[in-house]
């Protein structure tokens, strides 16, 4: 195993297309980190540093600006309004029969300009974040100048910066290797871990130790659950049948078709959090409005979200939800009879053609039912032990853990992919 890894490890350092790949990945992490270094001008830091302890609305948001909003840069708001966009996108091809046609049948080209309608609804969906965040920012006294100018300059700046990322995150899936917006989110929990390891060893207490311990061995629990449901798949038996042309023989040999336990990957945690995150950054902003019927209905629904019963249950159900989903709108059964029927292939035992479609639907509906149980149950598990210990940094932490692993495995599988291509 060992030499398999030093072998491939050595086809990465000679072969020049893969090597400028991966220093492409990591030539455009550091000037998203360079970004997430530079503040908008006249933050209160006390102010801020007060607003930002023990508050785990703002330290999971802090996990989709990349760490920017720590210290409120000009990316703060990171790849949030861009997820935003491609799930209101997504959630439209279910109305939509032309967007569905346009994203699963029109090919490349199709999928081209469904993504260009992302892109543009992520502008107004930046602006209206950037905003939001701003004014509730100004009323909490963390920037102190308050001038319309001011304001109207720096929503503008942060709206741009996201746009920004949005747009390095593209060139790193085209230039790169691996989902360019899952690896600025990466990038962004493994800078954060020095910060939070000095505050672990700082706050150190000898009489928590069992608790220290019964928490690295939950994240190692959470990690290899998550490499083996990932990795795990039911194979579907297809036999193509035998053909012949002329004096050859072709077809007749029997292979597998994969379906992963986990199809989505860690899409519906993204997902859920976006969901999550933006209803409660806007309804902040609206609870301090001097409109009362808006304010309190807002306030409500902010101290609603705040209960941590209520936003398990919803976080719970929104994986749930967008595990099947994400698998519905990314492998169609029906596409894949198709193609299995075009090919001359068969599940043996089952008819070709709508019950073909109908036997890999079930399957899969059954396979999936466990990845969305399995997402479900591991993203609300930190917020258990947070309830039980009472400390916050452990709920922020899981999650942070959970998609920290399936970029990782992600990025390792589609490295194996081009070390294969090329030792082909």
């Amino acid at each position: 195993m060992f030499s398999t890894f030093l072998t491939k490890l050595t086809l990465i350092v000679k072969d020049s297309t893969l090597r400028m790949r991966l220093l492409f990945v990591v030539f455009a992490l550091l000037v998203f980190r360079l970004l997430a270094a530079i503040p908008i001008p006249s933050i209160d830091v006390v102010q801020l540093e007060n607003f930002f302890s023990n508050n785990q609305f703002l330290g999971l948001l802090n996990i989709f600006s990349g760490g920017g909003l720590a210290n409120l840069s000009i990316v703060m708001l990171g790849v949030g309004p861009y997820i935003t966009a491609s799930i209101i996108m997504q959630l439209l091809t279910i109305m939509s029969p032309k967007l569905k046609a346009l994203y699963q049948e029109e090919g490349e080209a199709g999928r081209k300009r469904f993504q260009q309608y992302s892109r543009l609804l992520t502008i107004p969906l930046a602006l209206i974040q950037g905003f939001s965040f701003y004014i509730l920012l100004q009323r909490q006294g963390i920037i102190l100048d308050t001038a319309l100018f001011t304001t109207i300059t720096n929503v503008m700046v942060i709206a741009a910066g996201s746009i920004l990322l949005m747009w390095i995150g593209e060139l790193i899936t085209e230039f790169g290797i691996g989902n360019g917006v899952s690896l600025i989110i990466f990038a962004g929990i493994v800078a954060s871990l020095p910060t939070t390891l000095s505050q672990l060893l700082f706050t150190f207490d000898v009489s928590q130790l069992p608790l220290y311990i019964g928490f690295i061995l939950v994240g190692i629990l959470i990690t290899a659950g998550v490499v083996v449901v990932t990795e795990a798949e039911r194979p579907i038996p297809v036999t193509y049948a035998r053909r012949v042309r002329g004096m050859k023989v072709y077809g007749g040999i029997s292979t597998y078709l994969p379906i992963r336990v986990n199809q989505a990957g860690v899409i519906p945690i993204i997902f859920a959090l976006s969901i999550l995150l933006f209803p409660q950054m806007i309804f902040s902003f609206l609870a301090n409005l001097n409109v009362a019927f808006v304010s309190a209905v807002s306030s409500a629904i902010v101290t609603g979200l705040s209960n941590q019963i209520v936003y398990a249950a919803l976080y719970f159900f929104l994986v749930f939800l967008f595990t099947y989903f994400y698998t519905a709108v990314t492998f169609d059964p029906e596409n894949i009879s198709k193609n299995l029927q075009k090919s001359g292939a068969f599940i043996p035992g089952v008819r070709p053609g709508h019950m073909t479609s109908e036997y890999i639907a079930k399957i899969l509906t059954r396979l999936t039912l466990v990845g969305a149980i399995f997402l479900g149950l591991i993203a609300i598990l930190p917020l258990g032990m947070q309830a039980l210990t009472g400390i916050t940094a452990l709920a922020i932490g899981g999650t942070a853990l959970l998609i920290a692993v399936s970029v990782v495995l992600d990025l390792v599988k589609k490295i194996d992919a081009q070390v294969a291509m090329r030792e082909y």
